[in-house]
């Protein structure tokens, strides 16, 4: 069978599988204690979350992260997601475009996300870490894309039946793609965590934007499993590093790095919560997908409405103003995430 129509069936496959997968993980924002403020001496209508991302202004520091691409019903969802990122001014990345380099059919599936969020929206391109400087060009004059996502998935490689199995040189050909790509590039995890070490050496070859992709959403292990019937994996469900620990650990390198926090995030604490952190931007796209699925463009809406207030609402809790605010909020943290963080 063609590679594009196997890709195209592994979209579907992975759609279908999320909506039927159990194991989340433990983000472990819940460790993360912030305090109330009785005196906050603000006006909600003073509330300010414009912030600044690959060059451009938006409107909140939210974005729908890498969800899919390359087939009809990844074109609907793209059409729908794309409309929400124009009306809430915020980025947009789109699913691994592998797919597009094989497949012309596919192109209209991404090509409709900078269509509806326009030439002042940020709209941000795909691949793996394999990719060849030419196939990375291709993807961003695809989408006339403000920057790329480069996606780290060992893990899933690793139980997907057809997944890749040799790793070495990755690292190097990123350091190559930094080089000589004008765009910014993001590297990012596919929902296992970066850890401290692997944050270091990304950044010690000039990576200055990282997608940390924590534990605690979107379970490839599991989904993998589920399409892998010569092998069961159900004893990794738990492999990975928690969100707000990969998160911590990775902004105490550097003030330089750009960081978005994903993995798991559903709900206005975790945005709060990953912004107080050191999160630049917070990523969402399991649960938008899940909002979309269920109940289409209007419930989406209606979840990015809610969430957008009740972020203004937790900000004036805190005495926040604005964003930069945010990062002098001051907080402790408990449980498992101390244990971690003091191991």
């Amino acid at each position: 069978m063609r590679k594009d129509i196997l890709r195209k069936d592994r979209k579907r496959e992975h759609i279908a599988y999320y909506l039927k997968s159990k194991h989340g993980g433990n983000t472990l924002f819940d460790d993360v204690f912030i305090e109330h403020n009785s005196l906050p001496e603000l006006n909600l209508l003073e509330i300010n979350t414009n912030t600044e991302f690959l060059g451009k202004k938006i409107d909140y520091p939210i974005m729908i992260n890498a969800i899919t691409g390359g087939t009809e019903f990844a074109w609907e969802i793209n059409k729908n997601l794309s409309k929400i990122a124009s009306k809430y001014n915020i980025p947009m990345a789109v699913g691994s475009q592998t797919i597009a380099l094989v497949d012309k059919e596919s192109h209209k599936s991404f090509r409709i996300v900078r269509e509806n969020i326009g030439n002042e929206g940020v709209v941000i391109a795909n691949l793996n870490a394999h990719a060849s400087i030419e196939d990375v060009k291709f993807a961003i004059d695809l989408l006339e894309a403000d920057g790329i996502q480069i996606h780290l998935n060992p893990a899933q490689e690793l139980v997907m039946r057809e997944g890749d199995r040799n790793f070495k040189g990755i690292l190097r050909n990123i350091e190559n793609i930094v080089l000589n790509i004008e765009k910014p590039v993001i590297v990012k995890e596919v929902g296992f965590g970066i850890s401290k070490d692997v944050a270091l050496r990304l950044f010690d070859i000039g990576v200055k934007y990282i997608d940390i992709s924590g534990k605690g959403g979107t379970n490839f292990i599991e989904i993998e499993d589920k399409r892998n019937e010569d092998m069961d994996f159900k004893d990794m469900y738990t492999w990975g590093i928690p969100t707000a620990f990969s998160l911590i650990q990775c902004r105490s390198i550097s003030e330089e790095l750009t960081l978005i926090s994903s993995g798991g995030i559903k709900g206005s604490l975790e945005v709060f919560k990953s912004l107080v952190l050191g999160a630049d931007m917070v990523g969402i796209s399991g649960y938008i997908l899940w909002n979309l699925i269920k109940g289409g463009y209007e419930k989406v809406d209606k979840y990015m409405n809610n969430l957008t207030y009740k972020l203004k609402v937790l900000m004036l809790l805190t005495g926040s103003k604005n964003i930069q605010d945010l990062k002098n909020v001051p907080y402790k943290v408990k449980g498992e995430l101390k244990e971690l963080l003091e191991g």
